[in-house]
């Protein structure tokens, strides 16, 4: 067995959110929420400031405005997260598959991310830059995958940066059956000796962690070539086509 080698930074100063999108009310347990634990445990041991939040606890009204009480809805408790996630160096979304797609609320979670990607942050760029995103998916049918590159396209549309491997699932046999987290005959539970899920979801939190801790030391993404006030008044940053001015 190899030595055991020291975490190669400090990450104590980072703030990690994860929001789980189940469609299971806040009183019911989630197996979405067993496999996000394994991250949370490995950010927590390394001092890094968890929050997790399962978006069915607030009502989150459907729509792509950043307060949607002012277009027609009774409440809107999307203010609320989005003060958490603004906080957050780090947001990692969990969803179930249904119908090999995300959680439908895990898709409204991600409109009301985009909800605000046009706002800036204080070097004029988008919201989210110099933020790392991630994503963890369960399920009893195929699409791990699928899931996670519609997630992750995502989440780097907005501006979040996303490192190598920034994804980690769990499905079982195709069908109805157990899923990750339940009981087993032998008292352990369905999917916690699984080597590629509980390697991947490693794997996934280094990544994230890393990539947080190089652009918080670095200031976050240059700002130079991806300022919108910047372009609207005019600098075009070497833009070759010399018709376009």
């Amino acid at each position: 067995m190899s030595k055991k080698a020291s975490p190669p930074a400090d990450y104590s100063d980072l703030r990690a959110l994860f929001i789980n999108t189940t469609l299971k009310p806040p009183s019911e347990p989630s197996h979405t929420d067993f496999l996000m634990e394994v991250s949370q445990g490995i950010m927590e041991a390394q001092k890094v400031h968890v929050e997790h939040l399962r978006a069915t606890a607030y009502e989150i009204a459907p729509g792509v405005q950043p307060d949607m009480t002012e277009h027609g809805f009774d409440k809107d408790d999307w203010p609320q997260v989005f003060e958490k996630v603004e906080k957050a160096d780090i947001l990692v979304l969990g969803t179930p598959i249904w119908l090999g797609e995300r959680s439908s609320i895990c898709t409204r979670v991600i409109e009301r991310l985009y909800a605000q990607s046009a706002q800036l942050n204080d070097k004029g760029q988008y919201i989210y830059y110099g933020r790392v995103g991630g994503c963890i998916v369960t399920g009893n049918e195929d699409g791990i995958k699928h899931v996670a590159m519609g997630v992750l396209y995502s989440l780097q549309h907005l501006g979040y940066t996303i490192p190598p491997q920034a994804d980690a699932g769990w499905i079982g046999e195709a069908g109805p059956g157990p899923s990750y987290g339940d009981e087993k005959e032998d008292g352990g539970r369905v999917g916690f000796d699984n080597d590629f899920t509980q390697r991947n979801t490693t794997f996934m939190t280094w990544n994230l962690l890393h990539m947080a801790r190089l652009l918080k030391d670095a200031g976050g993404i240059p700002a130079h070539g991806n300022q919108r006030q910047e372009w609207d008044a005019g600098h075009r940053f070497d833009h070759p086509n010399p018709e376009y001015r």
